[in-house]
């Protein structure tokens, strides 16, 4: 199938059910708007990006500890039609619980985005060139990164980079989602990206998530 034949609603309406149909391997939504950011800001999303230290959860009591294993084992049977390979399916879950919790994200939604996004595709690519994961426009290596775009086809890297852009629009949006995720999108304002990624998120919800 040639790659014009799929629509963007096709493609939202297909993501939002888990394990349904065949996907491409470009990526389905928009791509962040450049915005013009202040040298404060541009300096402190820098900074949240720049630890590179790995993505381990550490827990304050085993009850917490149990809690993520509950989760992590839960979630990783969801993913598995997606990432066949176990290891890579437990690097990449644990990844995502890490960054969410370290930009105060929660964790349900941001796998909603991620399935929206790119379908769990670590070499996702759209038509407008956002990559990976969570499908990160180049400009934002050149404005926080260090200006080197294939960086973002690395896992933690692109989860780190999806995490800390969604957290400062929801800061720039007084935590309203709905709008925040618009934003991420290209799309604010307009309903269609934020109710795929609400109905993507309910394949991952979890007690313990």
């Amino acid at each position: 199938m040639k790659p014009m034949a799929w629509s963007r609603r096709d493609c939202l309406l297909g993501a939002a059910s888990l394990g349904l149909g065949t996907w491409p391997t470009w990526g389905h939504a928009g791509g962040q708007l450049e915005e013009p950011l202040a040298d404060s800001v541009r300096g402190a999303l820098s900074a949240a990006i720049a630890n590179s230290a790995p993505p381990v959860p550490e827990f304050a009591d085993m009850e917490k500890r149990l809690a993520y294993l509950r989760w992590l084992g839960t979630s990783s049977d969801r993913l598995q039609r997606r990432k066949a390979d176990f290891q890579t399916r437990i690097e990449f879950l644990q990844t995502v619980w890490y960054e969410t919790r370290r930009a105060g994200l929660d964790t349900t939604m941001v796998l909603g985005l991620i399935q929206v996004e790119s379908a769990f595709r670590k070499f996702a690519i759209s038509r407008v060139g956002a990559r990976g994961y969570m499908q990160i426009m180049p400009f934002w290596s050149r404005l926080i990164g260090d200006g080197d775009p294939s960086r973002l086809f690395n896992m933690q890297t692109n989860l780190r980079f999806g995490c800390v852009i969604l957290r400062h629009y929801l800061d720039r949006e007084r935590g309203d989602t709905f709008m925040a995720l618009g934003r991420y999108n290209g799309s604010r304002g307009r309903a269609e990206y934020p109710n795929a990624v609400y109905a993507a998120a309910k394949n991952w919800t979890h007690p313990d998530a």
